[in-house]
């Protein structure tokens, strides 16, 4: 059987911490940011981690055993 392929998407969004937590962006800050207050977009910009049952469908996706 062929070797199994990493997402491309998944591998240009995310990325797996040294202790096996997934990091990603917030949502909600590319657009309609007039509204926003300044101290919630600087939070925003900061990165993320995934909750458990993303994090398990994304480790999936990049190819990344448990």
């Amino acid at each position: 059987m062929p070797k199994m392929k990493t997402h491309s998407g998944a591998k240009k969004r995310f990325k797996v911490t040294a202790k096996g937590k997934v990091r990603g962006r917030h949502a909600f800050t590319s657009h309609i940011l007039e509204k926003k207050s300044p101290k919630r977009k600087r939070r925003l910009s900061r990165p993320t981690y995934l909750h458990k049952e993303d994090e398990r469908r994304v480790k999936e996706m990049l190819g990344v055993k448990r």
